[in-house]
This record gives structure tokens, sequence and C-alpha cells, in this order.
């Protein structure tokens, strides 16, 4: 079991990576392994992309086959369609981990149960099962199809699927906030381009992005995603009691841009919401929110990574370096 939990862990590290930029798809990772070592770990990047497994299967038949033409194939149904006629059974003798339960209906991808029962794979280790009826099935279909199946319900993988988990239900609202390694947020741009560049592609998947008032008023933002690759700039809600705010902050010049004043979280219907705030913001709105995604920056190298624990309501639940100095720590609020 502990062999299994490590390959599964590299899945799960994978696969926090596209946290986020896989709505309204669930994030998800994938190992394959043969005897012991791995030969590939991939993740689902985007939805309509190929999901995890495909991805780990492509990249694993190239160690074996480095010249193949799948190595120029990047469309899922290709993908599947050439691994199934070309697979010359070497998949028989290795086993793949996945955090999530391979789905097992089309939709804008082929169904990944369907791919791993075509190619034969050996065994199959399944962190949790998939909640979601319309794609769940997979382990059956395996398990008729003879192969090894293994279902861990890792709780590792229970917080990687928990903001999915949460916009299917109702809604699902995380909190972002950057501070340097001391805890200080004041100051203009506090982390590198890269963290830039990962919130704003982030901000292209939301159906709606929150600020203070206080925030508009002072800092006269623009709340776009210039440095994402498809530059939508995500609709706003200003948490605000005042109503008359100066449009010619540059957040109002935004075209299509819907743009709410309210102080009431009643008045949201999106599903899919990202916070963007300081400590005061988070201090009042704490009960409304689902997840702490924190953005600190040692590149001033001051280090303290003991000072996270804002209070008992926050629990890691997942940490990781973007590079070498911007760390991204998600809390989920218990």
């Amino acid at each position: 079991m502990i062999g299994k939990n490590k390959y599964l862990q590299k899945a799960v590290d994978e696969a926090w990576k596209y946290q986020f930029l896989t709505y309204p798809n669930p994030a998800v990772g994938a190992c394959v392994v043969q005897d012991g070592t791995i030969l590939s770990c991939e993740a689902h990047h985007e939805a309509g992309l190929p999901h995890a497994e495909v991805n780990a299967l492509k990249e694993a038949y190239l160690t074996k086959y480095p010249n193949s033409k799948l190595k120029d194939i990047y469309s899922s149904k290709d993908i599947h369609n050439y691994l199934i006629n070309n697979h010359n059974n070497f998949f028989r003798s290795l086993d793949i981990y996945v955090t999530l339960e391979p789905c097992n209906h089309i939709g804008k991808t082929p169904a990944c149960a369907m791919l791993l029962e075509s190619i034969g794979i050996k065994k199959v280790i399944i962190g949790v099962k998939d909640p979601n009826i319309k794609a769940s099935g997979g382990v059956q279909r395996l398990e008729n199809a003879n192969i090894d199946v293994e279902v861990l319900d890792d709780a590792d993988c229970k917080n990687l699927l928990y903001p999915f988990i949460k916009w299917q239900e109702d809604k699902f609202l995380f909190y972002k906030i950057a501070m340097r390694g001391d805890g200080s947020i004041d100051g203009g741009y506090i982390t590198t381009q890269d963290s830039l560049n990962l919130v704003h592609n982030i901000r292209t998947k939301l159906d709606l992005m929150i600020i203070s008032g206080k925030t508009v008023r002072d800092d006269r933002p623009t709340l776009d995603s210039r440095f994402s690759q498809t530059k939508k700039a995500p609709d706003i809600f200003i948490y605000s009691r005042q109503k008359d705010y100066d449009k010619t902050i540059p957040l109002f010049k935004i075209p299509k841009r819907k743009v709410i004043i309210s102080d009431n979280f009643k008045d949201i219907s999106e599903k899919f919401i990202m916070i963007e705030g300081g400590y005061s913001l988070l201090k009042n709105i704490v009960d409304e929110i689902d997840m702490l995604m924190v953005f600190v920056s040692y590149k001033d190298k001051s280090i303290d990574r003991n000072m996270y624990i804002f209070n008992s309501r926050f629990k890691i639940i997942h940490r990781y370096f973007l590079n070498s100095y911007d760390e991204i720590i998600y809390f989920k609020i218990i």
C-alpha cells in the first residue's frame, strides 16, 4: 500500500497544478507505472482537452515508441483511436494510478474507461469514485473487462475533488490572497510573473470575481486577464454598501463585462467564484468561503513557513512551489 500511495500522491501533486483551470471539470492526475518505475505522470489541463489518463497513457507509450506519430496527435479522440489501434499489448504490464474514477461516458471527449479496457491495462488504482452519476461507472466497466481495479478512498484525492463537488452541488467560493514570507501584503506586486500568469488564467475560467469597494476606490484596478492565454476578463461583484462609483475606474471599461455592486452575497447566483482581497475582507466574509488560496513570495528572503495557520478554521490541504520564489498554499475552511 505504501508504494501505491506514493504513485497516487505523484498524480495528486500534478493535478493540483491545474486546480481551477479545468472548470467545470474536476482537476485530475494520473501516473503510469511499470515494475515500480514511473513512465509518466500527467493531469487534465482544461475542459475539452484530453483527460489525465489519456495524457499519461500517451506519454507512457512514447517512452517505448518515441518516434511514433502519436507525439504529434493532440485531440482526445485521435489519441484514443491511435492507442486502441496501435497499443501492441504495451499496456498489459502497466498499472495506472488515477486520482478520480475513469469516466464512463462520452462527452466532449471519449470515455477513459473504454480506452483502458481496449488497451488492456494491467491494473487501475483509483483515489476516489466519481460523485458525478453521469460520468461514473468506470469501475464496473473495468471489472467487467477482467481488469484488476482498486479504489483507495484517499483523503488527498477527496481534497483535490472538493471544489468540483461544491460547484456541482451549488457554488464554490475561494479567496485568493498574496503575501510575502513575513506576512506583509502591501506595496504593489508581491509575487513573480509566474504567479500573475496563473491568477490571470484562473480569472478566465471564473463565473464571477469579487472585490471590495475599498480596493476599487483606492487602487482603481482593471481586473482583466491580460497575462492569460485567452484574455477573457471576468465579471465583477463589488462588495460594498456604496452604490455609486467613478466610472472612469478601469474595471468599468472592460467590454461585455457585467459589474454588480452589492453588500449581499445572496445576490450571487454564479457557481465558480474567486474573491481577491486582503486580511480585512477575509475576516469579514470568512463564513461565505469554501477555500483559501495563498500565494507566498520568498523573493525578498523573508521566510516564516509556520505563520500560515490563520486560525483553527483553516486547514492546509496542499502546498507546492510554482517556482524558486513563489509557494501556493491551499486551505480548506473547516
